[in-house]
C-alpha cells in the first residue's frame, strides 16, 4: 500500500549517481524533500520529468525555500550517472537497484510483476513527515506544480 500523508517516511540508505551515500533522515533537518521514483532511465518521459524536476529545483535554490530533489529508479548507479551526464541535470538520481527495489517497496510504489518503481512522488517534511504523495499511471508524464506547492507549504 502506498504511504500517505502523516506516515513517517522510510529510513533508507542509498547509492547516488556520484557514488556518496544518501540517506533520507539526513536529508530530511536540511529541507522539505520531493521524492520522486521513476520507472526507467532514459526513457522519454522520465527524460522529460527529470528536465522538469531540474527546473523545479532550480526555482527553489533561487529563491527562499529550502526544498531538495531525489530521483529514485531501480536502474545501477552507473546507468544513472550516464543518464545525468546525457541530461545534464543536477537532481540527486539514486539507485534503488539493490536489494532490488527496496525503497520503492517501502514507500508502497513498486510494481512487482515488471520489477520497476511506480511513478509516484512524495513530499517529505523537514520532520520526515510525508506531507504529500501520489502515483500516476507508468504512461503518465507528471506535472509537479502541485508537489512543489505542497513542499514549500510544509516549510
Amino acid at each position: 500500500m502506498i504511504l500517505r500523508p502523516g506516515d513517517r517516511a522510510p529510513e533508507l540508505t542509498l547509492p547516488d549517481h556520484l557514488g556518496s551515500v544518501i540517506t533520507l533522515t539526513e536529508a530530511a533537518p536540511r529541507a522539505a524533500l520531493v521524492l520522486a521514483f521513476v520507472p526507467f532511465a532514459f526513457s522519454p518521459i522520465c527524460g522529460d520529468e527529470l528536465a522538469a524536476l531540474d527546473g523545479w529545483q532550480e526555482r527553489m535554490r533561487q529563491g527562499s525555500h529550502a526544498v531538495d530533489v531525489v530521483v529514485v529508479s531501480t536502474d545501477s548507479k552507473y546507468t544513472l550517472a550516464a543518464w545525468a551526464r546525457q541530461a545534464g541535470t543536477d537532481v540527486s538520481l539514486v539507485s534503488d537497484f539493490w536489494p532490488h527495489g527496496e525503497a520503492a517497496r517501502a514507500f508502497g510504489a513498486f510494481d512487482e510483476i515488471h520489477g520497476v518503481a511506480e511513478r509516484a512522488v512524495f513530499v517529505i517534511s523537514p520532520e520526515g513527515t510525508i506531507v504529500y504523495g501520489r502515483q500516476v499511471a507508468r504512461t503518465e508524464t507528471r506535472d509537479f506544480s502541485e508537489d512543489f506547492a505542497a513542499a514549500r507549504s510544509s516549510l
